[in-house]
């Protein structure tokens, strides 16, 4: 099982830190991160946030402070839905924060591109970075591991995005076009491992010590309901686990609690400890990602290409049925309202 977050090696989160109450972990298999609180370096310590997950009481409380950046990663038409956090700035994942030369949607762009888009959201290296979508908890978890795979620890994903805050009643202001303060410093560094390729998760897949686990739907993972991008094949990558994104949240796009996931990763994972995730084009594998970093697990990476690569026609092999042992139980969420309708694992 992995190391409980409220173990000696990781701080509880404090001041409304929404589902999990807690703190950051989520290592690439075979590379430790640095810095403060467990092995993500993120924490009070180390990046002005304190854990991996933020509650909007505790952005509330610090929005509009110098430092802290607040960034919209709205995908699909959430990104048109004309209002936004008081003072956010467009995350744009389907612009200029994904590589579009890439046959993949949603790849991660290299270094240099990076840096660029990031400094002219105007972020520097020392601030604190709290990221957001209009859908609950979808694409911005994609940011938050965009920006850990390029060496940023000072970052954290609000629960419950935009419905949340939203709910309580705090204050939002039109959506503008673009972003048109002073630029930033940021500078990338980045981190081998966090996002991986096919031949990565291929050897992961015949590895007893590890687990791929797939975020879409189960009917997309048994190759039962059509995929939502042309030319695709149907079905799933031989030995993967069926985890749909959705079963990680409560009503209204909420993480659950700690130990609420624990259970849904070991029901799924058994003691295996090195997690890789996939989806559909590497937005909601994050979410897993976020979900076991909340957990506890520490060995985690993502898929880039996910689904949108191994689907293709080529030689990569693909299964259809459903998921034998822990992950074949059908029940469970469809998952909170996303882009278009119901999300379903991007």
């Amino acid at each position: 099982m992995p190391t409980s977050p409220n173990s000696a090696s990781r701080e509880p989160v404090p001041g409304g830190s929404g589902a999990s109450g807690a703190a950051p972990g989520g290592a690439v298999p075979g590379v430790p991160l640095p810095g403060g609180t467990g092995a993500s370096g993120s924490g009070p310590g180390a990046g002005g946030v304190p854990g991996a997950l933020v509650g909007v009481g505790w952005l509330a409380e610090r929005l509009g402070a110098p430092g802290l950046v607040v960034l919209d990663a709205s995908v699909g038409a959430h990104r048109g839905a004309g209002h936004r956090i008081a003072g956010a700035r467009p995350f744009d994942l389907d612009g200029a924060l994904s590589d579009h030369d890439a046959p993949a949607p949603h790849t991660l762009p290299g270094p240099a591109q990076f840096t660029e888009a990031l400094r002219a959201l105007g972020v520097h290296d020392t601030d604190t970075v709290v990221v957001y979508d209009g859908a609950g908890v979808y694409s911005s978890a994609r940011a938050w591991w965009m920006l850990r795979a390029m060496g940023f620890d000072r970052a954290a994903v609000l629960d419950g995005g935009l419905p949340a805050w939203t709910a309580a009643g705090l204050p939002v202001e039109a959506t503008g076009p673009v972003y048109e303060g002073p630029r930033g410093s940021f500078t990338a560094r980045p981190r081998a491992g966090l996002l991986v390729g096919s031949d990565t998760v291929a050897a992961a897949l015949a590895d007893p010590a590890a687990a791929v686990l797939d975020a879409r739907t189960r009917e997309r993972f048994a190759g039962t309901a059509p995929e939502p991008r042309p030319g695709l094949r149907g079905g799933h990558m031989p030995g993967a686990v069926s985890l749909p994104f959705g079963e990680l949240q409560r009503p209204g796009g909420l993480m659950r609690p700690a130990a609420e996931l624990r259970e849904a990763f070991a029901a799924v994972a058994g003691d295996r400890q090195r997690l890789y995730f996939s989806c559909g084009s590497g937005v909601t594998a994050c979410v897993l990602a976020l979900g076991a970093d909340l957990a506890g697990y520490r060995e985690l990476a993502v898929y880039d290409g996910s689904w949108s690569e191994w689907g293709m026609p080529s030689e990569l092999p693909v299964a259809t049925g459903p998921a034998t042992g822990p992950a074949a139980d059908p029940t469970g969420p469809a998952g909170p309202a996303g882009p278009a309708g119901p999300v379903t694992g991007g």
